[in-house]
This record gives C-alpha cells, structure tokens and sequence, in this order.
C-alpha cells in the first residue's frame, strides 16, 4: 500500500504540536514510571481500542478519580487541571451521588415522547441563570450533539445554511460539529468532506494576531489595531450576504480571551446582516471564567447558547441548547430527538450540579482564585524567559512557553517536557497548541492545593532546557 505523503506530513505536523500520544518522549516518561502490572492494561486497552490521536493508546491507568484528584493503579495521586472541562465541581462529589443514586431508584429512564419532572425542571433553570431570554432548550448527551442542534435551529430560522467560525476552534467531532470548528486535527484529510457553506476566518489571538499587528506585553493595541479580528467577521457576514449564524467560543479554551468591544461589535454585525450568533460555552460555561457564563464578562447575549461538559457533573453526559423563544420555529420537524433527551438521571446530576456550583459559591470562587493564580503565574513570567504570556480568566489559564520572546518561536519540545515533569511531580494539564500549558482546575479547589499545583509548573518549568 502506498503512503499517503499529505496524510504523512500531517500526523508529523500533529506530533510537532505536541499532540501525539506517541512521541519519543511519552516513551521515555513510560519507561521510567510504567510498572508492568499497569503495562498491561495500557496494552490491552490498545488491543482493544481504536487508536487517535489525543486518546489512545492512553498515558496510564486511572483506578480512582475524587474531589480534585486522580488515581493511578499504582497508588501515585495527580491534581486533575484538565479534566476534559468536565470536573468544575470536582469528582465524586457526595450531594450529586447521592442525587443520581435516588433518582434512579425513583425514575430511571424516560422513553422519548414522554416527559419527567427532572428533564422539566432543568430546562426552567437553564432558562433562570442564562443571559436574556435563552428559554426554550432541547437536551442531548454531547457538545458535538448540542452544536448540531444549534446548527439546526440556524438553518430553520434564517432559510440559510452558511456558517461563519474561527480557525483553531473546536465545536465536536461529529461531522458537522467539525465543519464549523477549526482545528485540522478533526476537520482535515480523512474527515471531508465536510458541512457546505462553513467559512472560518481567523480568531481573536492578540499575543499572536493573525493580521499581524504588534503588541506590547501581549496587550491589545486597539488604537492600531481596530479590532481587525472581529472587522473581519463584519466583512465575511457582509460578502457572503447569505450568513445563517456566526458560531464562536466567547473565550476560546486555547486560552485566549477576546480584546475589549469584540463580541459587541460582532453582536452589531450580525444583528446588521441578519446572522444569528451562537456562543460555544461547553469548556467554559457554569462558571470557569468566574462568571457563570463567559459572555458575560463582555455583556453580550447570544442568540443561541451551547453548554455540556460540566453540565453533568464530572459523572454522566449530558448537553444542552439553549434558544430565544422566537427561534422556536422547527415544528414537524426534528432537529433533536436523541434517546436521552429528556433523561431523568442526567437531568437530575445536571440540576444538582447547578445547585452545588450555587450553594458553594463556585462561580464567585473560580473569580477570586482565578486572579490569585494569574498573579502568580505573572510572577513566573518574569523570573523565566521561556514564558512568553500568561493570559486566563477565572481558573482557566493559559501559560505560553517561547524559546524567544521576542520571536514568539514555540518552544513545544520544552512544553513536553513541562508536561511530564508535572505529572511525575503530581499534576496534569493539558498542552494545547504545541506550546500552551492550559490549566483548568475544578472550581473547589482549595488555595493551598492552587497554589502547590503552581508551585509544581514553576519548578517544572525552571527544570525545562530549551533545544
């Protein structure tokens, strides 16, 4: 069989981002840590599974996930600051056990077509803690799912089918989730083709702005730049003519946090060409940013919002589209009508979740922790020249490695090594685009346990050489 050259230069792109599971040095970290025990069950589960890329084969066996921490087999305890965005009120939490534990006993499933109190009452208070007048929901059991159903919605209302989203987002993997989101890890090669109509431009990146205008200290120039980025959304929205819906994360989980009037001047935008505006808030909805929503920060309301994730409480899946009553126009036709929809399990872990995010003042608490850990995250920037930027909002941070500040060169082979040092010394996160150390840790976590999981990237990083 011949190799295909353009599908070989990928996965190399892929693994010089960091993204392979198969590099020389997850290699090296296995061979030293691994016990043989533990060895075969990683090699069972790659006899068993599909391999990907970001999933299998898998970095180590987990027998244990609770409050803020991981378990492997072998006894060792990480800090979970990834967590698949999943995890805001921890792991295992006792009150939404307990939850799902009685409504099972009480109600565990509702067929479709019939509905249950939970299902109800969860859709009332996605309506109650959304911005404006998102009242009208359907359920699904993923983000990838969830994105779809807005899709669908757009396409009902507007008569239109054309998308407008960013380069380097992602939406789900499902085929038309992965058309409008913008990472090639699941929309190029062997995913097409994909959706019709999908345009992308590029993101709001101001460390690194796509249109080229410099920044001081990764600030947004804005009096040299004039937003360019979301410009050029105004553009696309008006040439197209024919635009059903701009779909965006209102902060994207790279991370990456939108300059100062954005989101308002793509409100107005698509408000002006007759678009709706559909906001991602899988990864950063029901508080991570330290509001409950992330467009909050930028008072903005979208016409449709996404969420899942979190949403189940680091237990089950679960997802939810939420829509202005007026869009509510598909009728006779379904646009949804998943098995779960209107499960009563999952609704009741979700309605839970929302509950204890309430009751512990989780929202206010990713807030107050989130600033403490961008100063100090700060204080690193300028003690190691291999960091670039720290950005973030509330506990989802963002610490950029360069191997020259001025250059901005990723420095990916020292993020790799950051990576592992971190998870040997207890603590895993994710490395997202090569060289970014995404921190994402659960909502509850107490101060002392932030501030050694710091401790833990400072040390790791001072320990990175750079090649």
């Amino acid at each position: 069989m011949k190799t295909n050259r353009s599908l070989e230069r990928n996965r190399a792109a892929f693994q010089s981002e960091g993204e392979s599971n198969q590099s020389e040095r997850r290699a090296e970290w296995a061979q030293a840590t691994i016990a043989s025990d533990t060895r075969e069950m990683l090699d069972r589960d790659s006899r068993a599974f599909l391999h990907q890329s970001v999933s299998t084969p898998c970095v180590q066996v987990i027998r244990k996930a609770e409050g803020i921490w991981i378990e492997d087999d072998q006894g060792r305890r990480y800090m979970d600051f990834h967590g698949n965005s999943a995890h805001h009120i921890g792991y295992g939490h006792p009150k939404l056990k307990a939850a799902i534990s009685a409504q099972m006993d009480d109600l565990p499933f509702a067929p479709r077509r019939f509905t249950c109190e939970p299902a109800v009452e969860l859709a009332e208070k996605l309506a109650e803690i959304s911005p404006g007048n998102l009242s009208k929901v359907l359920f699904a059991t993923g983000g990838s799912d969830a994105i779809e159903i807005a899709l669908k919605v757009a396409r009902t209302v507007t008569g239109r089918f054309k998308t407008i989203s960013f380069w380097d987002a992602f939406h789900g993997a499902g085929f038309g989730a992965a058309s409008v989101g913008g990472e090639a890890l699941f929309r190029s090669h062997i995913a097409g083709p994909l959706l019709p109509g999908a345009e992308h431009v590029a993101p709001f990146a101001c460390y690194r702005c796509p249109y080229g205008y410099p920044d001081l200290e990764a600030q947004p120039t804005l009096e040299l730049c004039k937003v360019a980025c979301a410009n050029m959304v105004r553009y696309a929205l008006e040439r197209e003519g024919d635009v059903a819906a701009v779909v965006a994360e209102p902060a994207r989980a790279v991370p990456y946090i939108p300059p100062p009037g954005f989101w308002k001047s793509v409100r107005e935008a698509c408000n002006e060409y007759g678009a709706l505006l559909i906001f991602d808030e899988i990864p950063t909805g029901l508080g991570k940013t330290g509001k409950m929503f992330a467009c909050e920060h930028d008072d903005v309301v979208p016409d449709i919002l996404v969420m899942g994730k979190s949403l189940g409480g680091g237990i089950l899946p679960i997802a939810a589209t939420l829509c202005r009553p007026d869009l509510d126009q598909a009728q006779d036709f379904a646009i949804g009508h998943y098995t779960h929809e209107k499960n009563p399990v999952t609704t009741r872990a979700a309605l839970t979740t929302i509950e204890i995010i309430e009751e512990e003042g989780l929202v206010e608490r990713a807030h107050v922790l989130g600033k403490h850990a961008l100063n100090r995250l700060n204080e690193m920037k300028s003690k190691h020249q291999i960091i670039g930027d720290v950005r973030g909002r509330g506990l989802l941070l963002g610490v950029e490695l360069v191997t020259d500040r001025e250059q901005k060169t990723p420095a990916v082979d020292a993020a790799e090594q950051v990576y592992y040092e971190a998870l040997t010394s207890g603590l895993s996160f994710k490395v997202t685009m090569g060289s970014v150390l995404t921190l994402s840790p659960p909502l509850n976590i107490a101060r002392a346990d932030l501030d050694h999981a710091l401790d833990i990237v400072d040390s790791a990083i001072g320990a990175a050489t750079l090649n």
